[in-house]
């Protein structure tokens, strides 16, 4: 019944109408999927959706979480080669390749990466003789739009999604992503794909799997895509400069567990301020900067609002129901990566 439905959905997609009728679906497209004749073509909107893998150096910082190799999708963005996937996939690589639906494989350059935003950029060393996807507008996407999920495969890759929700999102690892786009049902090669409206723009890349898409406990499983949005006023500095200008935020090395009992510490990151520190896995955040933060956006915001990497950040924690504290010295946390053969 899954693989009739995709059929369905590929040619109706190539008629310039998409309508999955099992779920209540249309998209239409536009010109963000038309080929030089004015005509569209699944094939083109759909070619700019490549696989990419990438080597991470042996002894960078992310190895053991994430491992030394990674696959996921990565999206074209100029005719230059410039493609744009979830930072995860890419950081610390030391080599990388794109390898097109027709099985085409190019080397790929690291071009930038943000972790304030998730976003990652690749960049291949020759043509990739793909149609570059248009950007949308992720702010005008709202709760009940139909929208495409598109991974790596060309139409074997595809899968219609209708958003479910448009909230907040706090990763356990110091990551803060306001209005981010939630989808169901879920796609399962969610890593850097994208996720198209149905006149065949590009608003957002994915990021996760969750649970509860909708936000509402009812346990619907969906993905977390990143609203490209979020990309545009930070792009030429990714290009130019293979991350963001300003003042960084700091960062102490905590993975936070928002728990019953409150915030609890459930890994220190090895070699981060935090661990040298002296914080330790299963303590409880009680206080930190003169607040007591209730929820993980609430701590990380009292945690920035200190001031920029570098500053002092003075956590008190309980363990084991005695209470500590702890002056953590905060870094940039692009710092803390092995980014030197690769920017």
């Amino acid at each position: 019944m899954r693989m009739s439905l995709r059929r369905r959905v590929v040619l109706l997609l190539v008629s310039g109408l998409l309508v999955a009728t099992a779920s209540g679906f249309a998209f239409a497209q536009g010109d963000g999927a038309r080929n030089e004749g004015g005509k569209t073509s699944t094939d083109d909107l759909l070619s700019s959706v490549v696989r990419i893998k990438t080597y991470i150096n042996p002894d960078g910082r992310t190895v053991d979480n994430l491992g030394q190799e990674r696959d996921g999708s990565g999206i074209v963005i100029d005719d230059d080669g410039l493609i744009l996937t979830i930072g995860y996939l890419m950081v610390e690589a030391h080599a990388a390749e794109a390898i097109t639906n027709d099985g085409r494989k190019i080397p790929a350059t690291v071009v930038g990466y943000d972790h304030d935003t998730g976003f990652g950029l690749l960049k291949a060393v020759a043509p990739l003789k793909v149609r570059p996807m248009l950007f949308g507008n992720s702010s005008e996407i709202k709760v009940g739009d139909p929208v495409l999920a598109a991974s790596f495969g060309g139409r074997d890759g595809i899968a219609p999604a209708r958003v479910v929700s448009r909230r907040e999102f706090a990763g356990t690892w110091e990551y803060l992503v306001d209005n981010a786009i939630y989808t169901a049902p879920a796609h399962s090669h969610w890593s850097g794909a994208a996720l198209i409206t149905r006149d065949g723009k590009l608003v957002g890349v994915g990021s996760l799997i969750v649970n509860d898409a909708a936000g509402n406990g009812g346990g619907m499983a969906g993905n977390l895509y990143i609203p490209t949005d979020l990309l545009k006023p930070i792009l030429a500095d990714l290009i130019a400069n293979g991350s963001v200008s300003g003042k960084p935020k700091p960062w102490i090395g905590l993975n936070t567990q928002a728990t019953e009992r409150g915030l609890v510490i459930s890994r220190v990151t090895p070699h981060s301020p935090a661990e040298k520190a002296g914080l330790r896995k299963g303590d409880l955040i009680v206080n930190v900067g003169g607040d007591s933060p209730k929820t993980l956006p609430d701590f990380y915001r009292k945690l920035w609002s200190l001031g920029e990497a570098g500053t002092v950040v003075p956590l008190n924690v309980d363990r084991d129901g005695k209470a500590e504290r702890f002056n953590v010295q905060s870094i940039n946390r692009m710092d803390h990566l092995k980014l030197k053969s690769t920017f």
